[in-house]
């Protein structure tokens, strides 16, 4: 667990209560839950955090300690959350994990076999005449959070290198979500979108997306995308425990916690995979 101890306890009134701080204050650092963060694909609802329950289920049965799951409201709060002691461990997308080793010194744990070469999607709602990356000037753009990977730094990437000035896009608007991008593109108002290729599956085997009606006109080449990370000063131990609980994952043994995770199974993370995304970043001056 981690060295510091987060927030401070009230100030108590009578003798009852300071016996009650003394305790608590002497409790052990592995009976605090080990806290565990995810960038929100949908918002951080009680709903979305209820829907991941038998991940954290997983984890703390795993790990053998009480396990704390928090979807932060948007991408940039889980990077601060792990450089401000709120959580413990996060999972990042590729443009956030830069941020936060860069800010915090976090330190890579573990990714999907999927994030060593992930893509990204672009759709459109079909009959609007947009069939390729060339029939985007002049139409209404959507991309997702400001600092998702998948959603909004390799589409501006990819349309950059296809000749697709944003200028040249009639409007643009950032939905914040990859599920709000689809919506956005269902329900017109936007001609067009990108976002997480995994998403959009899931999306599609759910029933919330048709795509027959909002089909993918292009995908991205590769590139390295989600991380799970530990903060810099999670000990060794839980960082261990952490990553072989996600290497033992396997499908037919634990389905409902891949599906959460929209993968079939996880490998060690290296730092140096992220290089590009890092340098795509700053050439867009999104970094």
């Amino acid at each position: 667990m981690r060295e510091s101890v987060r927030g401070a306890l009230a100030p108590a009134a009578g003798v009852a209560a300071m016996l009650c701080l003394a305790a608590c204050g002497n409790a052990a650092p592995d009976e605090q839950p080990l806290r565990i963060g995810m960038v929100p694909d949908a918002g951080a609802t009680r709903a979305s955090v209820a829907e991941k329950k038998p991940l954290e289920d997983y984890l703390s049965d795993a790990l053998g300690r009480e396990v704390e799951l928090v979807i932060p409201t948007n991408y940039n709060a889980t990077v601060e959350a792990l450089g401000n002691g709120s959580l413990d461990i996060a999972y990042l997308g590729g443009l956030t994990f830069v941020k936060a080793q860069q800010r915090y010194g976090v330190v890579p744990l573990v990714q999907r076999t999927i994030d060593q070469q992930f893509h990204s999607v672009f759709i459109a709602k079909r009959g609007n005449g947009i069939d390729s990356l060339d029939d985007l000037a002049g139409k209404r753009f959507c991309f997702g959070d400001v600092n998702s990977t998948s959603g909004n730094l390799m589409p501006r990437f990819v349309l950059k290198q296809a000749g697709v000035a944003i200028e040249e896009l009639a409007e643009t608007r950032q939905t914040g979500s990859h599920p709000a991008t689809a919506q956005g593109v269902a329900e017109g108002a936007c001609d067009a979108g990108a976002m997480d290729e995994t998403v959009y599956r899931q999306l599609v085997a759910g029933g919330q997306v048709d795509a027959s009606e909002i089909p993918v006109f292009h995908t991205s080449p590769s590139f390295a995308d989600y991380v799970w990370a530990a903060a810099g000063d999670v000990s060794e131990e839980d960082r261990q425990a952490f990553s072989d609980a996600m290497l033992r994952l396997k499908r037919g043994t634990n389905d409902a916690v891949l599906d959460i995770l929209r993968g079939d199974s996880f490998v060690a993370a290296s730092g140096d995979d992220y290089g590009d995304v890092e340098a795509t970043a700053r050439e867009l001056g999104l970094l």
